[in-house]
């Protein structure tokens, strides 16, 4: 089977060896790519304040990463008693090797289901570094229990140039297109039309795999039909979704 993966290319090769490793002919078609906003004095002064926050919650890996390879030296000088939550177990993890342990990771990896674990928001300060185009569940919810939500984008979410390659795969076909954010979906199917192809009637009649439920819902706004979604909102769990399909 071959498998399309639209992550970003910097952060697909572990998903593609293990998509090797089970059998399958991964297929590199990044159609989104992450980029630090720079000269980020809203964030800067954030962190030199850190300790006015009773939470910072990181919703991704890419916003860990861009906050501690640029601004490090902020939180380990100002980090007096901030408490970190993480959504997801890859977030959780991206933390740990930074030497922070999240205070709380929910069962569930969607923002929503952060909330019940930060307690008491009441008058409340939360640091939410995020992507640019970020959904608005997670603020809206802070305010909504009494906290103030304070958002900093801190990376963008571009749309990349088509990969030639990955274009003569995709009209040769694929079985399955995994899709890992609304942004993935929404790229993908530019991308698609861009290059004469009808995301909706592609060669092969490929399978599409979403990460999780608000991945799912952007697919399903942009009229994707023939979806399958994670049980767990991970790339181990897109490998386990495709696994299963392969076995029946």
């Amino acid at each position: 089977m071959k498998i399309l993966i639209t992550r970003p290319r910097a952060q697909a090769d572990d998903f593609a060896e293990k998509l090797r490793s089970a059998g399958f002919e991964p297929i590199f078609f990044p159609v989104i790519e992450i980029q630090s906003i720079e000269n980020n004095v809203a964030l800067e002064l954030a962190l030199e304040k850190l300790n006015c926050y009773e939470w910072v919650v990181f919703t991704s890996v890419n916003a860990v990463d861009v906050v501690f390879d640029e601004y490090s030296v902020f939180i380990l000088k100002e980090n007096t008693g901030v408490k970190f939550a993480a959504i997801g177990p890859k977030t959780a993890e991206a933390l740990r090797k930074y030497s922070i342990e999240p205070d709380f990771v929910p069962e569930e990896y969607v923002a929503e289901a952060i909330l019940p674990g930060l307690g008491n928001l009441q008058g409340k300060w939360v640091l939410l570094p995020r992507a640019e185009i970020a959904r608005k569940a997670l603020p809206e919810g802070i305010v909504d229990a009494g906290g103030i939500a304070h958002e900093i984008a801190v990376y963008k979410t571009l749309p990349t140039d088509p990969d030639p390659e990955g274009i003569a795969v995709l009209k040769s076909g694929v079985d399955v297109v995994t899709l890992t954010s609304p942004s993935t979906v929404q790229n993908f199917v530019a991308i698609c039309k861009q290059n004469g192809l009808d995301p909706l009637n592609l060669p092969n009649n490929p399978l599409f795999a979403c990460i999780g439920p608000i991945t799912e819902q952007a697919a399903k706004e942009e009229a994707l039909a023939e979806l399958v979604v994670a049980k767990e909102y991970t790339t181990e769990g897109l490998l386990e979704v495709i696994t299963n399909l392969e076995a029946s």
